[in-house]
């Protein structure tokens, strides 16, 4: 009710019935956040990609895929924790494995990808998150470049492949009989941390221009994409021959061809690297809603030469710095002797609120975005 419609020679009885249906709002608002905040189900399949033969270490043609969704009420969540039980390096969150979905709706869909080295499960904290709110999320493990398996070369150096990956998975999830009829392909959205940010930036129009990365990298080779990485080390030498060999060329030659995914429609990127490899052109190009948030203490994947680069290009994309946030806040919390021992998890900033607001906003940009009108 407004409170113009009131009669006024009421006022006693306006105010009172202004607090009335204010608190009985609320009551209503906070009832039913915590109505639809789902059980969440985890599960897992194997896929073929063909593109994988050239980066994963076994030379063969599969890919690990993750699936997160709305699940029955009552089905038991178990932790998802990265490491040894008694004390795991991650606590990416829980969610209960194979459980029956809640019920027949169609949902939307969000395909995550994962940053260099990392894995789906390390992304659980989001992953899951958005699956409390109702949205089925589908996240592989990128061939070569993940944290469950060696990591080589191809799997570090054809990061173009990644899109195939999400495009793959969002396919082989149509043909699940237990997950396709859940699936609502009119609502498709992407999302990626770090490389997994190149990659959301790839589905959604960007194209590659490798030399343009290969020249950006010899003139900055102290830039935190360019720099040998942690989890992977490479030197400019090695890519640069890596490229040449005969048996990579054809791929080479591929690296700039069209990455899109027709079903997505709305794509949100966490401190997205490589994105001096994009023909800015291709960045202008892109039409669909896309957010960016980035930490301003990131020297990983720098925002001046990443996130802003990108936002800066892509009309009508919108981008948040967050202060005091460095690039790897973007991973799951971490555990005690990891935040001890690892700089990885060396936080400025509390990462509980960092990944709170980055849900928020994750949550509020699919929910507008991917409404069907």
């Amino acid at each position: 009710m407004n409170a113009t419609n009131i009669s006024p020679y009421h006022p006693k009885i306006s105010h009172s019935c202004i607090k009335i249906i204010a608190f009985s709002l609320f009551l209503f608002l906070f009832i039913s956040k915590e109505a639809i905040a789902f059980p969440v189900g985890e599960r897992h399949f194997v896929v073929t990609e063909v593109s994988a033969e050239k980066r994963n270490a076994d030379h063969q043609d599969k890919l690990r895929v993750t699936i997160w969704y709305p699940a029955l009420n009552g089905s038991h969540e178990q932790s998802l924790d990265i490491g040894p039980v008694s004390d795991p390096r991650f606590k990416p969150g829980s969610a209960a494995p194979d459980a029956p979905f809640f019920d027949t709706q169609r949902r939307p869909v969000i395909l995550l990808s994962h940053g260099f080295g990392g894995s789906a499960r390390i992304m659980a904290w989001f992953g899951t998150a958005l699956a409390r709110e109702g949205y089925i999320v589908i996240a592989p493990d990128h061939p070569g470049n993940n944290s469950l398996d060696p990591m080589t070369l191809g799997g570090a150096l054809l990061f173009w492949k990644r899109p195939e990956d999400l495009a793959t998975a969002l396919h082989a999830a149509e043909t699940e009989p237990l997950i396709r009829e859940h699936l609502d392909l009119s609502r498709v959205g992407v999302s990626g941390f770090s490389a997994g940010g190149f990659t959301s930036l790839s589905v959604a129009g960007a194209r590659v221009d490798l030399s343009k990365l290969l020249a950006f990298c010899k003139a900055h080779p102290a830039d935190g994409v360019c720099a040998p990485q942690k989890e992977f080390p490479i030197s400019y030498e090695t890519s640069a021959s890596f490229f040449k060999k005969p048996e990579i060329v054809s791929d080479v030659s591929l690296a700039d061809g069209d990455m899109q995914i027709p079903e997505v429609k709305a794509a949100f990127v966490m401190a997205p690297a490589l994105v001096q490899s994009f023909n800015q052109t291709s960045l202008r190009q892109i039409k669909m809603p896309v957010t960016i948030i980035a930490g301003d203490s990131d020297i990983t994947a720098p925002p001046s030469t990443n996130a802003d680069i990108a936002a800066s290009l892509i009309s009508g994309s919108q981008i948040y710095h967050l202060p005091k946030v460095t690039h790897y806040d973007f991973l799951s919390e971490c555990g005690p002797y990891a935040i001890t021992h690892l700089d990885i998890c060396h936080s400025l900033q509390n990462r509980r609120k960092t990944h709170q607001y980055t849900i928020d906003l994750a949550l509020r940009f699919f929910h507008k975005a991917l409404t069907v009108q």
